[in-house]
């Protein structure tokens, strides 16, 4: 080997080494590109040296450059492949290529715009990354004669090591997008265990999958029986107007949620040119949509909405795995509906059972007055007749009698007192108001309250607020030990608010079994709450919200002034 040789092959291992040392420290894969690039050019008897990157629409990228055509083909420049040109033939075969002349044989819009940087040779090599051809390295000369025979062999150590620098820069980011993923599934998973409204989680879904996604633009829509599709939540990045039209949109022609909707699988569109119906439309020339995609939302096995996102116009279309990453998404959203229709579900069949209850409670109260209690009171009758017509020479048969009747009315009282145990007529007669006002006066302790409802409000609202008086009052009597009772009462707007505080001993607790279970479960059928705070020594308070609706009729008679009832 003669000395120059040896001095040649000393360069090139120098070059070697020093990109070498850049892809060792993990160096950005720019910095790399544009290393590879001025040292291939120096080793090289060239003009110009360039990396350019192969894109899914059959165009190249630019993405380093150095020497003489710099100005002709920037660094973010992008041509299409076709033609006789050596950034097709590379693409075309997968393997090394050259043009000698390329004054004379070069085609396409790639070729004529290098036949003006007045080069005439050129040699490049393509950079295979995990098996996949990801872009390539070239290089070219103004002079007439070729280039060296070995060119394409000496640009292939380069390629190695940028092939190299861009697995293990998409290594660190698919590492890094594996966390974002994560991380963003995480935040939406919380919000789901935590049972927050469906809207909460379909309007972070959307923000959360947009963002990782990098799309421009992204939205949730829920499936009608028209058929149609309503949108029911929207983002767009922070700047972005995202101009959010509900509908329900009919469904019909080529775009996303019309395909979802007849396929019920994922979809994308890359390319909005000729896509049919109303909402492609609005798609392409309202939000200015190049690429989109889509997946569907399944709910317990049927089809309840889509998922969808939108790039812009001119934007790189969506990853091929885009369709997949939604997937985790979709599920956590399907598991936040069922949740909420279990949840709804349970409701109505609570809410049902405590209307069955209170309907047999009417029933039996409408029994023992209209039936044993009306049999009582003519039982007495009788048999104050029968005590007045005993002659005067009978008087120990009337003091016999006495006794009886004394009995009699006895049981009269005791069906009485159970008839308003089951359901007081007062409350379905009168209202919530003065029923209260009646079970205060019957309690055994003082009772002062505070009634501001103005209005009678529905049913199973008022007969759960009573039975919550009522069971707080006998709570108070038989395990407070406490003195007084302070009830108060009212409703601001759609809302019962109903707050009972006693000063007995505290201590009560609904977790181990007691009125204030049966309670609870009426009160939370009703969509309410129920809050109590019962420290020892302190008094217990129960504190209850319900929803009322709206107004049914004034409330009468009027509220009275507090104090003891």
């Amino acid at each position: 080997m003669s000395g120059d040789d040896l001095r040649v092959l000393a360069a090139e291992q120098a070059a070697l080494r020093r990109v070498a040392t850049l892809v060792a420290r993990g160096a950005a894969p720019e910095e790399v590109f544009a290393a590879v690039a001025e040292e291939a050019g120096q080793l090289l008897p060239v003009d110009s040296a360039s990396m350019c990157r192969y894109e899914p629409d059959r165009t190249l990228t630019v993405v380093a450059q150095w020497g003489s055509v710099v100005g002709h083909f920037p660094v973010g420049s992008r041509w299409a492949i076709g033609g006789h040109n050596l950034g097709t033939l590379v693409f075309e075969t997968g393997r090394p290529a050259r043009i000698d002349g390329y004054a004379d044989s070069s085609s396409g819009s790639l070729g004529a715009a290098i036949r003006e940087t007045g080069l005439r040779w050129a040699a490049g090599t393509p950079v295979i990354v995990e098996g996949r051809l990801w872009g390539l390295i070239a290089a070219g000369s103004t002079v007439e004669q070729p280039m060296p025979p070995d060119t394409e062999a000496r640009l292939v150590s380069f390629t190695e090591l940028v092939a190299t620098a861009i697995a293990n820069a998409q290594s660190r980011a698919a590492l890094a997008r594996l966390a974002a993923e994560q991380a963003a599934l995480r935040r939406v998973a919380t919000l789901v265990a935590r049972g927050v409204p469906p809207e909460e989680v379909f309007a972070a879904v959307t923000g959360e999958a947009g963002r990782l996604l990098g799309a421009h633009l992204a939205g949730m829509g829920r499936y009608d029986s028209d058929p149609a599709v309503t949108v029911l939540a929207a983002w767009a990045p922070e700047g972005e107007q995202h101009p959010l039209v509900p509908g329900p949109w009919p469904l019909g022609g080529g775009d996303l949620a019309s395909a979802v909707f007849h396929t019920g699988r994922p979809v994308r569109i890359d390319d909005y040119r000729g896509v049919p119906g109303p909402i492609a439309a609005f798609v392409r020339d309202e939000l200015g949509a190049g690429s989109s995609v889509a997946s569907p939302i399944l709910v317990e096995g049927r089809l309840w909405g889509v998922l969808y996102f939108h790039s812009k116009l001119g934007r790189q279309p969506f990853a091929p795995d885009t369709e997949a990453r939604l997937t985790s998404f979709t599920e956590l959203v399907a598991t936040a509906i069922a949740n909420t229709e279990s949840l709804a579900a349970l409701a109505a069949s609570r809410a049902r059972i405590v209307a069955a209850a209170d309907e047999a409670r009417r029933r039996i109260e409408r029994d023992l007055h209209d039936g044993v209690q009306q049999q009582l009171v003519s039982l007495m009758l009788d048999l104050r007749m029968v005590q007045v017509s005993v002659p005067a020479e009978h008087a120990e048969l009337g003091a016999g009698l006495a006794p009886i009747a004394e009995r009699l009315a006895g049981v009269f009282n005791q069906v009485r007192e159970i008839s308003r145990g089951v359901h007081p007529v007062i409350l379905s007669r009168s209202g919530l108001v003065p029923a209260l006002r009646s079970l205060a006066r019957r309690s055994v302790l003082p009772v002062e309250l505070h009634l501001r409802a103005g209005r009678r409000l529905p049913e199973q609202v008022e007969v759960a607020a009573y039975y919550a008086v009522s069971e707080a009052l006998t709570n108070a009597a038989k395990h407070a030990h406490a003195s007084a009772v302070h009830v108060e009462l009212d409703t601001p707007g759609p809302i019962l608010q109903l707050a009972i505080r006693d000063d007995g001993i505290g201590g009560a607790d609904p977790a181990h079994g007691s009125g204030l279970v049966g309670l609870r479960d009426r009160i939370e059928a009703l969509s309410g709450t129920l809050k109590v705070s019962s420290p020892a020594g302190s008094g217990t308070t129960l504190l209850i919200e319900i929803p009322a609706g709206d107004p049914i009729s004034p409330q009468l008679p009027g509220p009275e002034p507090a104090g003891r009832r």
